[in-house]
Parts: C-alpha cells; sequence; structure tokens
C-alpha cells in the first residue's frame, strides 16, 4: 500500500513539473502577428523619397515620381476614388555593368529653391518576420534588395528577389533569424529600421529601353520600375512583468527629467 502511495505521489509531482514546463514555454512562444504598412506613397509630403545612382548613371537621372497608380490585385479598380499613388523610379545608363539606383527615405529641408534631401530610417514596428511589397517590372533582368539595421548600429542586406517580371507582383521575404531584435537587456525589444532599397543590373542585360523613335528622349529610353504598399509582418507581443512601466520611455523621461536631484 505504502509503495502504491509513494508511486503516486511521484507520478503528482512529475505531472505538475511538466504542466509548469509547459506553461513556461507557452508564454515564451506567445506571438501576436500583426501586418503593419510602413509606407503606401500615397502623401508624397509626409513622406519623401529620393534616389541615387552608381557612377555610369546618364546625366540627370535616376529620377523619381508619385504616379497615379496602384496594383489592382491590391485596391481593386479603386471606386472609392481614393488619390492613391506609387513610387516610380526611371533609371538609366552609359553602360552595361553591375549598376545600381538607390531608393532611400527621407525628409526635404532648405528652400523651394535649394532643397536639401536627408535620409531618414523608417522604424519596423515589433518582430519582423517578414519584409512585403509590391514592385511593378517590364521584365528586365534586374534585382533588389533591401537594406535594414538592427539596435547595434550593424546594417544587413536581405535580397527580394528578381524582377524579371511583367506588370504587378507581390515580393515578399523572411527576415532571417540570425538579425537580432532583442536584447538581453531591458527593454528587451530591439526593432529594426528600414535603411533603402537598392535595384541593381546585371551585365547581360540592357540598361536602355529598345525604340525605334528618332525624337525618343532619354525619359522615353530610361527603364522604369513602380514600388507600392511596403509593410512587415511583425510580433508585437511582449511578455509583461512586475515594474515593466519603468522601461516605458515616457515614464522614464518624467521620472528623471527637469525634477530629478543631481
Amino acid at each position: 500500500m505504502k509503495q502504491h502511495i509513494v508511486r503516486a505521489l511521484c507520478l503528482s509531482l512529475v505531472l505538475l513539473s511538466i504542466a509548469g514546463v509547459g506553461r513556461l514555454s507557452a508564454d515564451e512562444n506567445t506571438i501576436n502577428l500583426e501586418s503593419v504598412v510602413i509606407q503606401s506613397f500615397d502623401d508624397p509630403a509626409a513622406n519623401p523619397w529620393f534616389v541615387l545612382g552608381s557612377k555610369f548613371s546618364t546625366k540627370d537621372f535616376p529620377m523619381v515620381s508619385y504616379v497615379k497608380t496602384w496594383p489592382t490585385s491590391l485596391y481593386g479598380d479603386n471606386t472609392a476614388k481614393k488619390d492613391l499613388r506609387a513610387l516610380g523610379v526611371a533609371m538609366l545608363f552609359d553602360r552595361r555593368e553591375y549598376n545600381w539606383v538607390d531608393m532611400v527615405p527621407g525628409k526635404i529641408t532648405g528652400t523651394a529653391d535649394k532643397p536639401n534631401y536627408e535620409p531618414v530610417e523608417l522604424p519596423l514596428p515589433g518582430r519582423v518576420k517578414m519584409l512585403d511589397m509590391w514592385v511593378w517590372s517590364s521584365n528586365f533582368d534586374y534585382y533588389l534588395e533591401a537594406y535594414v539595421r538592427d539596435y547595434k548600429g550593424i546594417v544587413y542586406t536581405i535580397p527580394m528577389g528578381n524582377l524579371n517580371f511583367i506588370g504587378w507582383r507581390n515580393l515578399r521575404i523572411n527576415i532571417p533569424e540570425s538579425i537580432p531584435q532583442s536584447s538581453k537587456y531591458l527593454p528587451r525589444r530591439e526593432g529594426l529600421k528600414l535603411v533603402k532599397f537598392r535595384i541593381w543590373t546585371r551585365p547581360t542585360e540592357i540598361v536602355a529601353a529598345m525604340t525605334n523613335d528618332p525624337k525618343a528622349t532619354p525619359l522615353d529610353k530610361s527603364i522604369k520600375f513602380y514600388f507600392d504598399n511596403i509593410k512587415v509582418l511583425t510580433d508585437t507581443f511582449e511578455t509583461l512583468f512586475d515594474g515593466d512601466s519603468l522601461t516605458n520611455p515616457d515614464v522614464v523621461n518624467e521620472a528623471w527629467g527637469a525634477g530629478a536631484k543631481k
């Protein structure tokens, strides 16, 4: 009888131990995935982008414009008549090479006559699982990269894929788990920042559109791409703990602001 009682107690302790581990594992693995739009390009004044080209860029190129167009697969026929726009990039080079064009988010300072463009890295909320965007291409054998910066200041290059397709296509890529998005210390979450996108040409592909029109301008000959609806699939869950408010920047500023004694 005593042996049965001892075995029952041991079994109970094992089950409680397993249940405790299960709760810990469940808490650590809890996620709350959300789709968050980072840039829609519908308001050029609020979120300006500019472009930079490599050394063989033709004079006055690359160019950027906010074009009234959109992916039908995403917005349909726009029956609501919203002012939908996409970021258009026109690129042209004087020779075939591994040429590139950078698309950089930024802000405009200075005057209307002499504007200055300053890069502004876009914060990506949560712990990003996937980067997603829509791209229009006319089947040129180029490819696209995204550049993100972690909390340590290290910039990572993430291949978004080839651009040798026709029309609008949704490009998406998983963020490698090797890119850190959390710290050992509080606050744990350390988000990424979007630095820029880069379009690469290949030396085997032409760098100007073919045309028989003798009056064709450099803009007519340029290679054009359009971009829309940059978003992330991200985990916004954060485990709460006793005193978690002390990692809130507003709470910290209030506690250690002008009223703090030195």
